[in-house]
């Protein structure tokens, strides 16, 4: 079965496809100096267009990681997410606090797999 990947460098590709699985990379804000809330709209912004070039969508979302800063930030997060997330189509999700994220100012990551 071919392996297709989108956007590679030498150290991770932003998606790869598998058969009818798509799987993400961690996705982070552009805007690394706003609050948690817009961070979190960017990333599942970029996560939408991600899937997107992929050939899929949120509804069709498996698995999610979210990474926070700050456990503190939960709240807020799942305000946006949930807001998000289609209908009845929630991801399995797991959900972790009081991560060093790639920047000390980044307060969200994000990583989804999805059916084709």
């Amino acid at each position: 079965m071919a392996i297709e990947r989108i956007e590679v460098n030498r150290r991770l590709s932003e998606a790869v496809i598998h058969g009818d699985t798509v799987y993400l990379c961690g996705q982070v804000a552009d805007d690394l100096k706003s609050d948690v809330k817009q961070q979190t709209r960017e990333v599942l912004a970029n996560i939408d267009k991600m899937l997107a070039r992929a050939g899929t969508g949120k509804e069709k979302l498996l698995t999610a990681t979210v990474y926070l800063k700050s456990i503190d930030d939960y709240r807020a997060m799942n305000e946006i997410w949930d807001a998000w997330t289609a209908p009845g189509a929630a991801p399995a999700r797991t959900c972790l606090g009081g991560v060093a994220l790639f920047s000390p100012d980044a307060l969200v990551e994000i990583t989804v797999s999805a059916a084709k």
